[in-house]
């Protein structure tokens, strides 16, 4: 036997296989890829290629022995093909094939055949053809998996997927919005390129600025007591870039959030993040829905139509209950104060004497609803706020409902005709502050288009959220924050406002909302050292705590600043969207779990003692 040649004959030294393998009767052994390389992937071949001779690399996903016949289906990430070992071609060959289980993985050298065209299998790209093995390589064993990998099969926890995220993610449909997301970015950069962006990364470690959320901090060794914080965006750098003359920036940024976490939240996301210089509000529409007409084409197929709607901020919450408004389908909400003053109803009266208002939805063909089904929609109210939920079923006879009698006939038909309500439709109440009603009946649109079956499938709607009030009022604090951040720009006509009114700003900032879900938010910035300042003024940031933790920025405004704005995308939500994922962890490789640990490497986790007095840090129990 030639140096270095095993008994497989792969030209390497073979190593038993360790384990239960080890223990059947006849030696099993580890081969290696000396002297072979992958001719195909498992998703390439097709009838075409009969006769060729391949060598094909990757995972048994099944294994069928029909006697003499075994059949192997193998999987890479890019497909699956069937290959037949048969004992006429190499008995050796046959016989090893034998050991095969599930999730071993392989290299297998033969030749393309096509199949009976009874045993053509249509729903597989490689259908037509298998592959007779001559040569067989064992590169590596594998335990039993602790859930089935074929989609179809899989009914498993999502806690068990996550803590083997490694293997779920040889699903091809787990697989698939991976690659997916690969996709989506490259999109994106070939836009933006086009368009003339530069992309910059901006630093990771950098300082802790309040921005909406708890900063992730890092303590800094060479400057004990110090510390750095992982940005929440790019916010500051992005505007430094535009001062600094760059013009046009974008990144498929990092960002970091310290807070409660959701189905479309994570602690650590990725935004598509862009910043422009000498632009305004038309020029970001522009170049956001070309972005957004280049990925729904090169990813679904789908032709956008720009511009899209746009529509204010207080349009969307009177019409729609939300800031965010799906309007794929009906059920808009209408405000009837004016009619619920005139009834004799003491609830509806106490609410709009103390400054509420009372909305009203007509849900048509809902009087069918079940006293069970509406107790649940009160309930459903309940959770967003709302104090009650009053209802009205149409029926032949006219109102069906306890608060007919406080009702006069002509009032009745006055809000039957500002609610277009038909026989057979149910009208839906509440009485709150505007806050609390908008948003509780928002909510309840919402739950009935999607358990009625309102909402069409396959259907894209974007629009963008305009004229934000610039600030809104924190009871608890007892002070204005900003309803964006503290950098955007107030509306130039209502500059004057800051001093006398700071609820009627209103601010240059945008929002973009597909299908109900906000994907991406930005603003034009403040570009002058004043009116920062003003707004620091009106948010009650000293000007010594705003030289502290903004300082940087205010004196580079002083350097010529240009007038700038930008936008970002939550660019895990938006991809989980367009490829129909549950939630931003479906798109994301090792997503964090609701109590943002990592369920692969158990993360976070105590460190050595060593550690933390390097960084001048003690836990205290």
């Amino acid at each position: 036997m030639g140096e270095g040649a095993g008994a497989s004959g792969t030209g390497v030294s073979p190593v038993e296989v360790p384990g239960p393998l080890s223990q059947r009767k006849e030696p099993q052994l580890f081969d290696t890829l000396a002297g072979l390389k992958r001719s195909h992937s498992c998703g390439d071949l097709r009838a075409q290629d009969a006769g060729a001779e391949v060598v094909l690399m990757g995972w048994v996903q099944r294994r069928r022995d029909h006697g003499g016949l075994i059949f192997v289906d193998l999987r890479d990430r890019y497909g699956l093909t069937q290959v037949v070992f048969n004992p006429e071609v190499n008995p050796d060959t046959h016989n090893k094939a034998g050991i095969l289980r599930d999730e071993f993985v392989v290299a297998i050298r033969g030749v393309v055949n096509l199949r009976p065209p009874d045993m053509v299998n249509p729903q597989l790209g490689t259908g037509e053809i298998e592959v007779l093995v001559e040569e067989l390589r064992l590169l590596n064993f594998a335990k039993t998996p602790p859930f089935e990998l074929e989609d179809y099969r899989v009914d498993i926890s999502e806690a068990l997927r996550l803590r083997y995220r490694y293997l779920d993610l040889r699903r091809p449909s787990v697989m698939g919005h991976i690659l997916f997301r690969h996709r989506a970015a490259q999109v994106a950069r070939h836009y933006l390129n086009a368009q003339g962006f530069v992309e910059v990364e901006t630093p990771i470690l950098t300082k802790s600025t309040p921005e909406g959320a708890r900063d992730y901090l890092v303590p800094s060794r060479v400057q004990p007591g110090h510390f750095f914080a992982l940005p929440q965006s790019p916010q500051l750098f992005k505007q430094l870039l535009m001062i600094s003359g760059l013009d046009r920036y974008y990144q498929l940024c990092r960002c970091f959030r310290d807070e409660d976490l959701r189905a479309d939240r994570q602690p650590e996301f990725t935004q598509i993040d862009l910043e422009m210089a000498f632009i305004n509000e038309e020029d970001i529409y522009e170049v956001v829905e070309g972005l957004m007409k280049a990925l729904f084409k090169e990813l679904l197929g789908v032709k956008l139509v720009s511009p899209f709607p746009r529509l204010s901020h207080q349009e969307c919450l009177d019409r729609f209950g939300l800031d965010r408004p799906d309007p794929r389908f009906g059920l808009e909400l209408k405000e009837v104060t004016d009619l619920a003053r005139q009834a004799d109803f003491r609830q509806f009266k106490e609410v709009v004497d103390q400054g509420g208002i009372v909305k009203a939805l007509c849900g048509p063909g809902l009087a069918r609803l079940s006293r069970k089904e509406l107790d649940g929609l009160v309930d459903l109210a309940g959770v967003y706020g709302a104090r009650g939920l009053a209802w009205v079923k149409m029926q032949e006879q006219g109102w069906q409902s306890p608060l007919a009698k406080f009702f006069p006939e002509g009032l009745k038909a006055a809000f039957n005709e500002r609610l277009q309500a038909q026989e057979g439709d149910l009208l839906l109440f509440i009485a709150d502050t505007p806050q609390v009603a908008n948003t509780a009946l928002g909510q309840l649109r919402l739950h009935l288009g999607q358990q009625e079956g309102l909402i069409p499938a396959d259907t894209y709607r974007l629009l963008w959220v305009t004229d934000f009030p610039l600030l809104e009022y924190d009871r608890d604090e007892g002070r204005y924050v900003a309803m964006h951040h503290p950098f955007t720009s107030p509306r130039e006509e209502d500059v004057p406002l800051l001093e006398t009114h700071p609820e009627k700003v209103r601010a240059r900032a945008y929002d973009l909302v597909l299908n109900g879900q906000e994907i991406g938010g930005g603003s034009i910035r403040n570009y002058r050292r004043d009116l920062q300042e003003k707004v620091f003024k009106v948010l009650s940031i000293p000007p010594a705590e705003a030289e502290e933790k903004f300082g940087f920025l205010l004196e580079a405004l002083e350097y010529g600043a240009p007038p700038h704005g930008g936008v970002a995308f939550g660019f895990d939500r938006l991809v989980a969207i367009l490829c129909g994922a549950r939630s931003i962890r479906e798109v994301i490789a090792f997503p964090k779990t609701q109590k943002a640990a990592c369920p692969v490497t158990k993360a976070p986790s105590r460190v050595e003692p060593e550690q933390l007095l390097e960084l001048g840090l003690r836990l205290d129990k």
